[in-house]
């Protein structure tokens, strides 16, 4: 499994710019006047990772599948989208199916680049945005509440259980505050999701600066960090500029300029490693002649459900993981040397599977 991110914000803060250069295609137009993106563009994105190289050159691999990050461009919001104002409704739709946030929020200043309410403050941007989903998804509580409340009166379980975490919801947003800050139960986790509630999404800011402040962020990418640490969200600094100029170049060219701009890696990386950390996914591998192939799965996954993103006959005919880590696969020098030096494991159903473990399942199907 991947995940899906939407990209949002405030129109001209660099969103479309941004999703041009990580999907390295021109498919989103970047032009300076509001909702220059009228339908969402969809751009899947290889997920790098280092370590499939190596074991790609110890397993002899043909070819490299990476995992695959999809990012979805929404076009800007602005305040009333709740109510339907600029194309409010048709985006906060498009919101609802991502499965993370990244709210890009504009932390330079340019004269030439117009903001819709004529200042630059991102945690106000923020907070704009932020209205408006909390809005919207009170206006869609409001309505489902009625009728499940008339259940919970009755001896409905299903019902009162439902209705309570609404309410859970309800009050934070009547507070001001959004659906993602409900304290939940390990068993009301994933009802509580099923709510689909704008809110509920994990957040990552998104603060884009200035080319000369990427490698240090400047005083407004400071002041959202601080935001987001009340909020128990994320945040990263990122130049939508000079991630369009490095979509541009080749491998050794990107490298020196990162260097030349004292980065150690592209904002592209940062964002999948963010968005990793914010849904807690991890990888897995598969290696061997043919392919060395990347797995994203969601941390705390099983053997066989792990098995299951392979192929679902994987799942239900699951007999064991030959289970190997990856430093271990590596130290080794691949499978071979790996049972010769007793790191070569046997799991069964109940393993959980770890971040870099190299996989190869024996099922009966």
């Amino acid at each position: 499994m991947g995940f899906k991110c939407g990209i949002v914000g405030l129109p001209n803060v660099g969103k479309s710019t941004l999703f041009n250069a990580l999907t390295q295609t021109a498919s989103a137009q970047a032009a300076n006047y509001p909702f220059c993106t009228i339908e969402p563009n969809v751009g899947d994105v290889a997920v790098p990772d280092s370590r499939l190289d190596q074991l790609a050159v110890i397993a002899k691999s043909a070819e490299i599948i990476p995992t695959r990050i999809t990012f979805v461009d929404i076009a800007g919001l602005v305040r009333g989208a709740s109510k339907g104002e600029g194309l409010g409704n048709q985006f906060l739709g498009t919101i609802r199916e991502v499965d993370a946030v990244a709210h890009v929020l504009r932390c330079f200043e340019d004269d030439d680049v117009t903001h819709v309410d004529g200042r630059i403050d991102p945690v106000a941007d923020a907070e704009t945005v932020e209205t408006e989903l909390m809005l919207a998804d009170l206006e869609s509580l409001e309505k489902r509440i009625i009728p499940i409340e008339k259940k919970a009166k009755t001896a409905d379980k299903e019902a009162k259980a439902e209705y309570a975490l609404m309410m859970k919801a309800h009050d934070l947003l009547r507070e001001g505050k959004p659906a993602r800050l409900a304290e939940l139960s390990k068993e009301e986790s994933e009802p509580f999701r099923q709510l689909n509630l704008l809110t509920q999404k994990p957040v990552l800011y998104v603060c884009n600066v200035e080319e000369g402040s990427a490698a240090t962020g400047n005083g407004a990418s400071e002041r959202v960090a601080q935001m987001a640490k009340e909020q128990g969200a994320a945040s990263i600094v990122i130049s939508a500029r000079i991630e369009e100029e490095l979509a541009q170049l080749a491998g050794d060219e990107r490298l020196e300029y990162l260097e030349s701009l004292g980065l150690s890696e592209p904002g592209l990386n940062r964002m999948i490693h963010k968005g990793y950390e914010l849904l807690g996914l991890v990888t897995y591998f598969t290696a061997g002649p043919k392919e060395t192939r990347a797995w994203t799965i969601a941390d705390g996954t099983k053997a066989p459900g792990a098995a299951g993103v392979i192929h679902s006959d994987f799942e239900k005919g699951f007999i064991r993981a030959e289970t190997i880590a990856f430093d271990d696969y590596v130290a080794s020098g691949g499978e071979a040397g790996a049972r010769d030096s007793g790191k070569f494991r046997l799991e069964g159903k109940e393993y959980v599977v770890k971040d870099g473990d190299v996989l190869h399942f024996r099922s009966a199907n």
